[in-house]
């Protein structure tokens, strides 16, 4: 996908269309029959949907070989025909996440794949994934999904908050319609999916402790993350992953493991993913510290002082203590005035008429831009919603959509005011990320090769959680490792 496009509620809708005729109970089948046929024309009629809101299923040799893992772990789960009646895809997606959907579509991130140590953990991800298709989680967890709207657009969210409580809806602004019909497992699904995988990774002769040492790295992942990005929490967002926090379920994996060895496959594995794009792809826009550019749109911003962005592919979430914020587009028929007044009224949805006090115009570094607030009554007192819309050409405008305490909606101002246009040149040096697999030399250290790592902060601890390297390890000669280079 390679514009920032809005999410429209029929397309959701359509996804909960698609998932939600298997929300009654009774009819659901046992974790050991087969796929059903009802079971796959569901996942597949919201496969090419979900795969458009992730960016895309990767291609070429580094999809095909998650795939092919994802294939030989299915077939332990004891579906009939199982390597025939799984879909393995590896999206194009920035975020830590795999789930998985009716009719034995499974699913897992480059950038999820990128964090782990070796083909054991690939296969325990995809396992477990897997475990949730055979127990026929979905399906069990679907009438209460229903209760909970499975709507994606920020229209839905501030449209409950003008009626609800704005902190808990604060924090769900980023969410998006795929994200939203992939909603949490309970606890003891998980634990069942975690069971489930860890019998796999046994059948295939796979290492069962690779579990453990997966969640324990996304745990460690996730507390970076929250250092980075100036979070008070480890927590993962709740756009971010269908799953608990993963911390919470290392031990139990491990328990579960104990003196139970197998393969690891740790360099077929990194030879396999070596160069694998890693972190944002430039054809949906990059986070640089607090800016965002986007090469092919021509457009960048900057984030107000002490947020942090979170780049997906329908809309870019910038959050913090402050308020909440959303950069998205929509239809546009060349009238500033109207776009701004459509935007509130979608986000008002159907229970709230909402529109602007007034619409102001003004230029912003040369753009033509309109916006306009209102005052909305919520559980927890007054909240101000913005929006603010900028001509980018006759047929193409964006929009920030942003909530704020009453009368602090001014925190987004410097935003609203960065918004530029991006040159050529400064496009064509937007150069991704990518994964590169060296074998350690001797003399090499952490504090060395952390130094190679293509960011400005936090080199040596992305580094050690990237490898799973704790405080005190040591590199050994002939070790080998990941870095984080650029590279087109």
């Amino acid at each position: 996908m390679k514009t920032i496009k809005a999410l429209a509620v029929s397309t959701t809708a359509t996804l909960a269309l698609a998932l939600g005729g298997c929300a009654t109970t009774g009819n659901i089948p046992s974790a050991s029959a087969p796929i059903t046929q009802s079971e796959a024309q569901m996942g597949a009629e919201a496969h090419p949907q979900l795969l458009q809101e992730f960016g895309g299923a990767m291609t070429g040799a580094q999809a095909q070989y998650v795939e092919q893992v994802g294939k030989n772990i299915a077939v332990q789960s004891g579906l009939g025909n199982a390597r025939d009646s799984f879909t393995i895809s590896m999206l194009n997606s920035p975020v830590n996440n795999a789930f998985a959907i009716p009719g034995g579509y499974v699913y897992t991130t480059r950038q999820l794949v990128a964090l782990m140590d070796n083909e054991a953990e690939l296969a325990a991800v995809l396992g477990h994934e897997v475990g949730h298709v055979a127990a026929r989680h979905s399906q069990r967890r679907q009438a209460n999904a229903q209760r909970n709207s499975i709507l994606g657009v920020l229209g839905a969210v501030v449209g409950s908050v003008v009626g609800g409580g704005i902190g808990q809806q604060l924090g769900q602004v980023a969410m998006q319609g795929s994200q939203l019909l992939t909603l949490k497992f309970s606890r003891s699904q998980e634990t069942e999916a975690d069971r489930l995988g860890i019998r796999y990774l046994q059948g295939a002769g796979y290492d069962p402790n690779a579990m453990s040492t997966v969640l324990a790295s996304l745990a460690a992942q996730n507390s970076l993350d929250a250092q980075l990005q100036g979070r008070g929490d480890a927590r993962l967002p709740e756009w971010a992953s269908t799953h608990p926090d993963p911390a919470s379920r290392v031990r139990e994996a491990a328990s579960l493991t104990q003196g139970m060895t197998g393969v690891t496959n740790t360099d077929t594995f990194l030879t396999r993913i070596d160069g694998l794009l890693y972190g944002d792809d430039p054809a949906q826009g990059v986070i640089e510290g607090r800016q965002f550019i986007h090469p092919e749109l021509r457009l960048s911003f900057t984030a107000p002082q002490g947020f942090y962005m979170i780049n997906g592919t329908s809309a870019v979430s910038i959050q913090g203590q402050g308020g909440q914020a959303q950069l998205s587009l929509a239809q546009y028929g060349g009238n500033l005035d109207s776009y701004v007044r459509n935007v509130f009224a979608k986000l008002g949805g159907n229970q709230q008429r909402l529109a602007p006090q007034a619409i102001q115009r003004t230029t912003i570094n040369g753009i033509p831009a309109a916006y306009g607030t209102a005052r909305v009554n919520s559980g927890n007192g007054q909240v101000d919603v913005a929006v603010f819309a900028y001509e980018f050409a006759p047929d193409r405008a964006y929009h920030f959509q942003a909530i704020a305490p009453a009368g602090r909606m001014g925190t987004f101002t410097p935003m609203f005011n960065s918004m530029r246009r991006v040159t050529a040149s400064e496009a064509a040096n937007v150069v991704p990320r990518r994964l590169e697999v060296v074998t350690v030399r001797s003399g090499d250290t952490v504090q060395s090769l952390s130094r190679r790592m293509a960011y400005t902060n936090g080199q040596e601890a992305r580094f050690r959680v990237l490898n799973s390297l704790d405080s005190n390890a040591q590199l050994r000669a002939g070790q080998k490792v990941k870095l984080v280079v650029r590279g087109s």
